[in-house]
């Protein structure tokens, strides 16, 4: 079959973009998922999502050993359904800092060009300012209306401690303490195919496949014609008359393009793939968040969370001078911390990412059979400055919970514990605690030198037909969870490839 546009992935951009794409009735849309197009009941019930992590709609990715965390090997969870990791994840909706996009040097990339598409793609709170924030968009976000207990005393506890707050991180002052943005309508999770793509598909020029897996891109020569792709085990395939555009993630877009001959010509050839074109940034700068937190048991009972469990958010500074805030501090109303650690069954958690990471990892080929997950490594906690800004953070964050506000939820810390006070303890902390945030980005780059990936207008290099419209793009990773980044990104792409310009 043809399409004038084949988009694979139907996560956060892939929704967007088979929705914006298919909005003119004279072109025709494929989206393909690998995954089903609706998955458990809980998925939609906001406090339930760390159930889905390892569920039927994870693609239960897991990382090479991790020599910055003790040699661990850890789950890498990925959505596997319409909506993707919008379907799975703990539905925040934050925004970066500008410095960090402005930070890339891409033309057509800074802050100011990508706030237009962050507006489309948005219907924010009511009382948030229109210059910054949307008003008629497909998201529905928006702080709590209704508040853990926890999340006050938290608040006043940061207060306490003399940090700044914030009335919107996502607009005029993108730093200090706030009330979480989420993406939760009526009580339940929106993810963006429930914003997007469900209300179209009854588009009679837009085409859904779920449980379709993407084997192949089909080459002529450097030209991108179409996709190769199965439905159980039957094998079908789509050209793509204007564009195939890959959504498929971090994980999923490189892995295709290798599979398909584009990267690393001795990689490609180590894992018995016939190199079509040479492109060797793929699958190389893989970035996450590396995330872990302070736990305490709870000396009260703790009441149920009605939300994602963290109502609470900050972004601050480790120290003086640097231009952004680097470190994200989350109040989650449940004891949060990875196996095989041992902790409170009732309690909470003062959490901290570390914003701007220099670790970079990869993804590559385990083998030429595409139903073999790839080599996944977001080298966490590998560079020793990425090690000194947790450090940072872990003392902000015992500070902060020391704070008689939290005086009458707090029993004690348990993880690190109070025997935990000198560097090389606190640092042991760290290694056998840290996880990744699932932010994963990078590993198919914007930009215009030899590591780039795709150019300014999501081109892949050297190949004509092809674009990238998701998170692999970003080159560095932006001070904010990436769910809103995304949705930009998208939007951005099909006025790219629509030859138009955004409204400002």
């Amino acid at each position: 079959m043809k399409y004038d546009y084949v988009v694979v992935g139907g996560g956060t951009a892939g929704s967007v973009l088979a929705t914006r794409l298919s909005e003119d009735a004279a072109t025709t849309v494929l989206l393909l998922e690998a995954g089903p197009a609706t998955g458990p009941d809980v998925m939609a019930v906001p406090p339930a999502w760390p159930a889905l992590l390892g569920s039927a709609v994870d693609w239960n990715f897991h990382t090479t050993p991790q020599h910055g965390l003790l040699g661990t090997q850890l789950p890498y969870p990925r959505g596997r359904t319409l909506g993707g990791s919008s379907s799975i994840n703990a539905m925040a909706h934050l925004r970066g800092h500008p410095a960090g996009y402005d930070a890339w040097g891409v033309d057509g990339w800074r802050f100011d060009d990508l706030l237009p598409y962050f507006r489309r793609s948005e219907t924010a709170a009511a009382g948030r300012d229109p210059k910054y924030r949307g008003t008629d968009g497909p998201m529905r976000v928006g702080p709590p209306p209704v508040r853990h207990p926890l999340a006050g005393a938290a608040l006043a506890a940061v207060r306490e401690r003399g940090f700044a707050e914030t009335p919107d991180l996502n607009g005029a002052e993108p730093e200090g303490a706030t009330w979480l943005e989420m993406n939760i309508a009526d009580g339940a999770r929106q993810s963006a195919a429930d914003a997007y793509l469900r209300p179209v598909l009854g588009r009679p020029n837009l085409t859904v496949v779920t449980g379709a897996l993407v084997t192949r891109l089909v080459l002529a020569g450097t030209h991108c014609t179409g996709v190769e792709y199965r439905v159980g085990d039957s094998p079908d395939s789509a050209e793509a008359e204007r564009s195939v555009v890959l959504t498929a993630g971090a994980v999923g877009s490189p892995h295709l393009l290798m599979l398909s001959g584009i990267g690393d010509p001795a990689e490609l050839e180590k894992a018995g793939v016939t190199p079509r074109v040479a492109l060797p940034g793929v699958g190389r700068n893989l970035q996450d968040h590396p995330l872990t937190g302070v736990v305490y048991s709870a000396s009260r009972t703790m009441p149920d969370g009605a939300n994602n469990h963290s109502d609470l958010v900050a972004a601050v500074r480790t120290a003086a001078g640097l231009e952004a805030p680097d470190l994200q501090l989350l109040f989650l109303d449940i004891p949060y911390f990875r196996p095989p650690l041992a902790g409170p069954t009732s309690g909470f958690t003062i959490g901290f990412s570390h914003l701007y990471p220099h670790s970079r990892g990869s993804v590559t080929l385990a083998s030429a059979d595409p139903t073999v997950a790839p080599i996944v490594d977001p080298a966490l906690l590998r560079d020793p400055r990425d090690v000194a800004a947790m450090l940072a953070g872990l003392r902000l964050a015992r500070h902060i919970g020391t704070a008689a506000a939290l005086d009458p939820w707090r029993d004690q810390e348990v993880l690190p514990g109070p025997a935990a006070t000198s560097p090389a303890q606190e640092e042991e902390f760290l290694r056998r605690s840290t996880g990744p945030y699932f932010h994963a980005s990078g590993t198919c780059a914007l930009g215009t030198g030899s590591a780039a990936v795709v150019d300014p207008t999501l081109a892949v290099h050297g190949v004509t037909g092809l674009r990238i419209a998701d998170a692999s793009v970003l080159p560095t990773l932006i001070g904010a969870n990436t769910n809103a980044t995304v949705l930009a990104v998208a939007e951005k792409a099909v006025d790219l490839l629509l030859g138009r310009e955004a409204a400002r």
